[in-house]
């Protein structure tokens, strides 16, 4: 028995499968499942129950994910307490939303690597609720979204805020003036996919006007949503920030809209029993490096 084998399987089990292991190892499979062959000669015992497709935990299995779980917990928290920041290594595979990416993700990553020149990341761009089902089961160490991740075994960071505005065409010809909730139902609406957060947002903004979108049509990227709302093909929620030239160059419109949209908070989340120690850190240097409005923390910590 070794620390590899005994990672290994943790991971195996964790994500419940030999390929899922292998790719967070960054190891071919015939090592993650020689690896595992070899920790179950070692203790006489079959680990996994290799008639299902999916890597099925056996009772002995779960016993020794317990001890495998202190003893990676335990490996971390010595390499925190021992490891100077630029000698700390690992790989974080760091998710985050478009709006992120199209911001100041830059600035972060070129931080991350300032701080910890021996940290290797794994970038990931996603919608907001495939990075948080990916943050649960231990696929990803950091995520960058909007809104908060639920639960008590989360540490989170406020990022600050970002705008969003409603943006149209001039080729629509929509109203001048203030809209509401149902002068906009009547054209057709552009979204991300129904799990993203953007698609909420706006379920959520119609429905406090008791409106209802006649059609919505949904993509994976608001550059795409801004292409289709450009080309005139319907309204769009979207950042005036990342698409400021669109809207210099009238290709698009800002929407005046009652009520207004509000601003989404955004967050920097990972585990609190997260097995990389610099996952935490790279938590503090998101906020750290944010750009988005932070006026309303400070507000809040004002009073």
């Amino acid at each position: 028995m070794n620390f590899k084998q005994i990672e290994t399987f943790y991971w195996a089990a964790k994500l419940g499968s030999f390929t899922a292991a292998a790719e967070r190892l960054n190891a071919t499979q015939s090592t993650v499942s020689m690896r595992i062959q070899d920790l179950e000669y070692s203790f006489g015992v079959a680990l996994f129950d290799r008639s299902q497709r999916s890597a099925r935990i056996t009772a002995k299995g779960r016993e020794l994910m317990r001890y495998s779980e202190q003893l990676l917990h335990l490996a971390a928290e010595i390499r925190e307490s021992l490891a100077e920041t630029d000698t700390m290594t690992g790989t974080v595979r760091l998710g985050f939303a478009e709006v992120i990416s199209s911001t100041w993700l830059p600035e972060l990553v070129k931080t991350i690597h300032e701080r910890y020149p021996r940290v290797v990341l794994e970038l990931d761009e996603a919608l907001t609720q495939d990075l948080v089902e990916r943050l649960h089961s231990g696929s990803l160490d950091v995520i960058l979204a909007p809104g908060r991740v639920p639960g008590y075994t989360f540490t989170a960071q406020p990022l600050g805020t970002v705008e969003f505005a409603w943006m149209a065409s001039p080729k629509l010809d929509l109203p001048e003036g203030k809209l509401t909730p149902k002068d906009l139902q009547r054209w057709p609406v552009i979204a991300l996919s129904r799990e993203s957060f953007h698609h909420t947002t706006i379920e959520d903004w119609f429905r406090s006007g008791k409106a209802h979108c006649q059609r919505i049509d949904t993509c994976k990227s608001l550059v795409i949503a801004a292409s289709l709302a450009v080309a005139g093909l319907g309204v769009t929620l979207l950042p005036p920030r990342c698409f400021a030239r669109e809207i210099r160059s009238g290709e698009l419109r800002v929407i005046e809209t009652d009520p207004p949209m509000p601003a989404v908070e955004c967050t920097a989340t990972c585990s609190v029993d997260s097995l990389q120690p610099v996952a935490r850190h790279i938590v503090d240097l998101a906020r750290e490096v944010s750009d988005f409005d932070k006026s309303v923390e400070m507000e809040l910590a004002a009073e």
